[in-house]
Formats: C-alpha cells, structure tokens, sequence
C-alpha cells in the first residue's frame, strides 16, 4: 500500500479554498496543466498541427485534458477518468437586490440538492464570474464574511429541537449583507468593485455564496478532512493530479497505450443535461477531434477507439454513518479511509458490472490501495452519477468509484486524509495502463 502521502491532501485543501466556484476550479485545475506543460485549446480553432503532448480544452466551467503520445494509431482508446466541478449551493438570482424589515438582503436560487440547515448561521462570500462587453469573462473571489443566513431563534420557535427544521425555500434561505433599504444595483456595483471592472462594462454574471471557513483536517490524529465542495473537487483534483504524473513520469504512451483523458464537467448536481455536462456532446466532441485531427484517422477509426475506451466515474461515495447505521446496506459499509469504493447499483444508476468491477480490482492489485464497495439499502433510493451517462452516450465500458464521506451536499463534508492520495494513485495507475 502506498504511505499516506500528507503533501497530497495538503495541496488538495488548498484547491477546495482557491476554488469556490466551478469556473474557479477549472482555472485552478487548468493553472497546473500550463506549469506541467499541457496547451490549451480553442474549440474554434483547427487541432490538425497539434501533435504529441498535453492538451485541454475550458468551456463554460468544464474542462477536458489529455495526453497525446507519440507514434498513437488512430484507433488507440482512451482511458477517460470523469468527474464534475459543480457541487450544491445558494446563487444569485438576476435582480438580486432585496430586503425586509430593515434588512439589505440578496435573493438566491437553489443550485442542485443542498442540505439546507447546513448554510444558516455560517459566514459566507461571493463569488463566481462576471461576463464583460465583447464576451470575455473575470472570475470575481470575495472570500470574506459578506454575508448570513440567520436561523429563527429558538424563543420564536419552540418546537424545532422536537419537531425538526422546516425551511421555506423560498423565504428563509435569503441571506442579509447590510442593514437599511434594498438599493438596486448595488450588489452589482459591489461586485465589480471587488473584481476591479466598471459594473457598467458587466452584461452578466454566474453568483455564488460559499462558506469562508477554510478546510482543514479534522481528528485527535487527524485522519479525516472537513471542508466545502469535497464533492467533486476531490476527483477533480486526483484526476488533474494523476494526468501530470503519468504524463511527466512516460507512463503512458507506445503502440498498445491508451490516451488518457480527464473530463471535468459541470451541472452533475442537475442533471447533467447541458452544453458543458455529462450529457452534452463536449467529450464526444473533443474526442473525435484528437482522432480525426491530431492522428488523421477515419470515422472506422473512431468506432474502434471508442470501443476499445474504459471510463472510470469518480464521484463522492457514502460512508457509514455512525449515527444512522441502519440507512446503510447492513452487509456494505464502506469507512473512511478504506480506500475508494467501487459503487454498484443494478439498476443503472451506477455503471459498474462485472467487467467494470474486475478492470478496477486490477488497478487496485496494482496500486497497492486497498478497496471497498457502496451498494444501496434496498428500501433506500439511490443517487446516480455521469457514470451511466458518459456509459449511454459515448458508448464505452464504464464503472464508478469514489471516496466515502459524511455529510454529502452539506456546506461542509467530511472524508478521510488518507483516500484522496488513494484515489489518485489508482488514476494514476488506470492511467498508465
């Protein structure tokens, strides 16, 4: 078993905090590619002069990188580790400009399915990208306590430690940054202050609030890391982590290699059914460009490539909970730091099967990790992921792993130290195979 490798997830809480926002993390993610040597690509640009190396396309806040080694044939697969940038959260809605009873508040809408409780009561920031005349886009990052989402007090509400939290979604998640009447167009103004354009120049935006309190690690040794958007910048980070290294160590390439791929896509938390989700034709797209393009090959060779191509779905996996034991598959309890587990579901949800189950127990035998499996209670409804739909659409041999949490979609969850390091050495080896 590899030894806990501490710088790993050092530099991985590092990540969580420059990227609050998806459109952060492909910026982050795309800033490692450019020192490990990797060329970003327009998509309105030809592709046929650009030959072996590292590649990466950005479009909207998904990103997709690979490796192109020297002497591929062009009907060579790919080995396509997938993840997404987006994860639950409060955005700002187009007139945000609100308030009540004395109050300077923000309106927002739902993104995805937050734990709603999780975002009362916490300090949270701005931020996310402002889109400028002529269509260029700045990233915008205040990541200071700007804003709250306060909780009735118990006095006015005397039965909620007995009876639950209710929240209206629509009323009570509206989160204060001043005090005094609403001011149109002042959060706008305040925005482009912060990202140092003239807000007359600002002709849209993508607003998020985020919690500012960094991650860290957490634990009387600490074994676990507590922290916001784990769910998925985790894979994100392995995936981007596990490219550079199999690039820079010439691991991958030869007659018999694969390319390796990293697809980070956004909108998984809805749906995935957009121009930049699972859903969408940007992988399809980008990866009959490397085959029609960059190695000249025919639509027979694409056919092949594809069907000679694994995909390994990396999304966050549920842990046991200790406090709620009985919600779990009494004969599957995954735990942290058990390394990744490899997620089944035969319905689809998840795209693992038999074959999957077997090319992952391989990587594992050959990383040296330890593994584990999720499976569903079957009273239990199951989640799903861009497994089944990078499976449906490409056509391709997929399964689905991730590490296990606590506390999935909550402003701040909980995973272990060790099995981000996990996770990217078995990329890395599924990489190089």
């Amino acid at each position: 078993m590899p030894i806990f490798d501490r710088a790993h997830t050092d530099d991985l809480l590092t990540f969580l905090a420059a990227s609050p926002t998806p459109y952060h993390a492909v910026a982050n993610a795309a800033a490692r590619l450019d020192a490990a040597g990797f060329r970003q690509l327009r998509q309105t640009a030809g592709w046929e002069a650009a030959g072996p190396g590292g590649y990466y396309v950005i479009r909207g806040a998904a990103l997709i990188a690979w490796h192109l080694p020297p002497g591929a044939p062009a009907h060579t697969g790919f080995r396509i580790v997938g993840a997404h940038t987006d994860s639950p959260n409060l955005r700002v809605k187009p007139l945000p400009d609100t308030g009540s009873a004395g109050f300077r508040q923000v309106a927002v809408e739902l993104y995805g399915g937050p734990l709603l409780n999780s975002w009362l009561d916490r300090d949270l920031g701005l931020s996310g990208r402002l889109v400028l005349r002529g269509g260029d886009a700045t990233l915008v990052h205040v990541d200071r306590a700007l804003m709250r989402v306060p909780q009735l007090a118990v006095h006015l509400d005397r039965g909620v430690n007995d009876n639950g939290l209710v929240l209206d979604k629509q009323y009570h998640l509206t989160p204060v940054w001043g005090l005094g009447p609403a001011e149109e167009g002042a959060l706008l103004e305040f925005t482009a202050k912060e990202a140092g354009v003239a807000a007359a120049d600002v002709l849209g935006w993508d607003l998020m609030l985020h919690d500012v309190t960094p991650p860290t690690y957490l634990g009387r040794d600490q074994e676990m890391i507590a922290g916001p958007r784990m769910d998925n910048l985790v894979s994100v980070h392995a995936g981007v982590q596990a490219l550079i290294h199999a690039a820079g160590a010439g691991t991958v390439g030869g007659a018999a290699a694969p390319i390796p791929v990293l697809a980070a896509f956004d909108h998984e938390e809805t749906g995935s059914e957009s121009d930049t989700g699972a859903g969408g034709p940007l992988l399809g797209n980008v990866l009959s460009r490397i085959v029609h393009s960059q190695l000249a090959g025919s639509p027979d060779d694409y056919a092949r490539a594809l069907a000679a191509t694994v995909c390994m779905s990396s999304d966050m996996s549920h842990a046991v909970h200790p406090n709620y034991p009985e919600r779990h598959e009494p004969g599957h309890r995954p735990r942290l730091n058990g390394g990744p587990a490899l997620k089944i579901n035969v319905n689809q949800r998840y795209a693992t099967d038999g074959l999957g189950r077997a090319i992952w127990t391989d990587v594992c035998e050959r990383a040296g990790i330890p593994g584990q499996y999720f499976v569903s209670k079957n009273s239990m409804p199951c989640g799903t992921t861009i497994g089944p739909i990078t499976a449906a659409k490409l056509g391709v041999t997929t399964f689905d792993v991730g590490i296990t949490a606590l506390s999935m979609h909550s402003a701040r969850e909980l995973g272990g130290a060790d099995d981000p390091f996990l996770l990217a050495s078995a990329a890395a080896v599924f990489f190089g195979e």
